[in-house]
């Protein structure tokens, strides 16, 4: 990790600049700072890094998204062996329950009210990664013009269809691994396990079809039993593992995708042997995420 006063000197590093995210790079390994959108006042997320050794301004940034048990401290520790070899600075953003109760407000990104009375677009909990990095930039940071995600379960619902409706700006590489239901790429399948009802048209869904996602299931994600499997009549539609939904979803991409005339750009990864565990996925995503990220950085 360079000193302070290095990168001040050498990286473009503004400290005056970066006083408020000073925290998050404050030495290479577990850092943490409590963090309040401007877009949801009184509801603090704690964001937590792992940093690696060599970090610079020039380090590709990767948001990871944990799963229904709000563990962001967890997610992050999961990614602290892997930053040096992927070259990545991870900001895992942790949405507390307090603030952010239930499915609501998290996979299914706060749209609403949870009576049908729609939010404004700029409260949706989707578009806290973007603001996030915004910040960071603002604060020097980084300089990166991108950024890369990885959700998991819980998470992974968040970055599937935070990336559906819309919110792919910046976003150079997305991973969805082991995700419980789906958003179809369905216009006549209602939100949250299709994207009916959203305002989104045939031209809108293709724009989406053409992104890059990437979707990861491990091959042993079959276990029925957990209480946070979703049991629903709605989510067993999709299939009757985790496994079996993440490949009926990129099926129905590909049809949709065929239907409207345009290349899919989704692709499916299984890892096997892996079950409904974060931190093997993680590892198994960190090459994948790394190469898609240094690969965007040259373009940039």
């Amino acid at each position: 990790m360079l000193p302070a006063a290095h990168w001040g000197r050498k990286q473009e590093w503004n400290e005056d600049a970066m006083t408020d995210f000073a925290g998050l790079v404050a030495r290479a390994g577990a850092n943490d700072l409590a963090w309040e959108d401007p877009n949801l006042p009184g509801r603090e997320i704690v964001l937590r890094s792992a940093v690696p050794r060599e970090v610079t301004v020039a380090t590709p940034v990767l948001f990871v998204h944990h799963g229904v048990n709000r563990n962001g401290g967890d997610y992050r520790d999961f990614w602290l062996p892997l930053v040096d070899e992927a070259d990545v600075l991870v900001i895992a953003p942790e949405f507390p329950a307090k603030g952010f109760p239930g499915a609501h407000w998290y996979n299914y990104g706060n749209r609403d009210d949870g009576k049908g009375h729609a939010k404004p677009r700029a409260e949706w909990t989707y578009g806290v990664p973007g603001r996030v990095f915004a910040a960071l930039r603002a604060a020097g940071v980084t300089r990166r013009r991108g950024f890369g995600q990885f959700g998991h379960s819980a998470g992974a619902q968040f970055v599937h269809r935070a990336l559906s409706l819309g919110f792919r700006e910046g976003v150079q590489t997305a991973v969805s691994a082991n995700a419980g239901t789906y958003a179809m790429p369905e216009l006549a399948v209602d939100f949250p396990f299709g994207l009916g009802a959203t305002g989104l048209d045939a031209s809108a869904l293709a724009a989406m079809l053409r992104f890059r996602l990437t979707v990861m299931a491990g091959t042993a994600d079959v276990d029925t039993k957990s209480e946070h499997f979703p049991k629903d009549a709605a989510a067993m539609a999709q299939g009757g593992t985790r496994y079996e939904r993440a490949h009926r979803y990129i099926g129905a991409a590909r049809a949709a995708a065929h239907a409207a005339g345009v290349q899919c750009g989704w692709t499916i990864i299984d890892v096997p042997g892996v079950g409904h565990d974060g931190e093997r996925m993680s590892a198994a995503a960190a090459p994948i995420l790394s190469a898609a990220l240094h690969a965007a950085a040259t373009n940039e």
